[in-house]
């Protein structure tokens, strides 16, 4: 069976088990907040775990924010990490896809022997965990999605990835979808992981340039001779 149908069966098996569930989306949809049960990420974290990528993963509420513990294995070092993640912006456009976050309550500990310069820097307290946006900042290999990281904070700009931000379908989607709504606000409670959304955020006149900018004057280029 494949990962689809796994995920659609364990859904469909949530939902029975949780049939309140369909009335609080029904709710959010109403006030433009879209759900997603901590259970679901829960199931994905299994995934991870099932697949070998880490070898334990916990996710739990830490409102707004979400506690994580996972454990992995790092050049010959076990390692079991934890923080609190917050979701603090996220910013759509044809030009950014931006999402700023903040790490907090960071902890690194070796859960096993291991003589490894890894281990050695974790146990004698050198890293300074208490700002790993700075220390992601000094990292070599520093992916271009890494726009800002300073203190607590990583802002990341995915249309700084060369397959997303040199794609015109996915600048035009992001364009049209960004003039329609906004994600206002990204926050958990003791069983859900919500996005708040804000409809029309720049008003009908936005909405009306970016369908015009965005879908109508590519569809008409198209047509045109020697259009693509």
């Amino acid at each position: 069976m494949g990962i689809q149908q796994v995920a659609l069966k364990a859904a469909r098996e949530f939902v029975s088990n949780h049939p309140e569930e369909l009335g609080r989306a029904l709710r959010n949809a109403l006030s433009l907040r879209f759900g997603i049960p901590l259970a679901a990420l829960r199931w994905l974290g299994k995934q991870a775990v099932d697949s070998g990528k880490v070898k334990a993963l916990q996710i739990d509420a830490k409102p707004p924010g979400l506690h994580i513990t996972l454990e992995v294995e790092q050049m010959q070092t076990p390692i079991r990490a934890s923080f609190v993640l917050y979701i603090d912006r996220v910013e759509l456009s044809d030009a950014q896809a931006l999402v700023a976050l903040r790490v907090e309550e960071v902890n690194l500990e070796v859960t096993g022997p291991a003589e490894t310069p890894v281990a050695a820097l974790i146990k004698s307290g050198a890293l300074d965990l208490s700002n790993p946006g700075t220390l992601a900042g000094y990292l070599p290999g520093r992916s271009p999605v890494l726009v800002e990281a300073e203190g607590s904070r990583l802002v990341l700009d995915f249309m700084q990835e060369p397959k997303l931000g040199n794609n015109r379908f996915v600048r035009q989607a992001l364009g049209l979808l960004s003039s329609v709504v906004k994600i206002h606000a990204i926050e958990s409670d003791s069983g859900h992981f919500d996005v708040v959304l804000r409809a029309f955020p720049r008003g009908m006149g936005e909405v009306v340039r970016a369908f015009n900018q965005h879908l109508i004057a590519p569809a008409v280029i198209h047509m045109l001779p020697g259009g693509r």
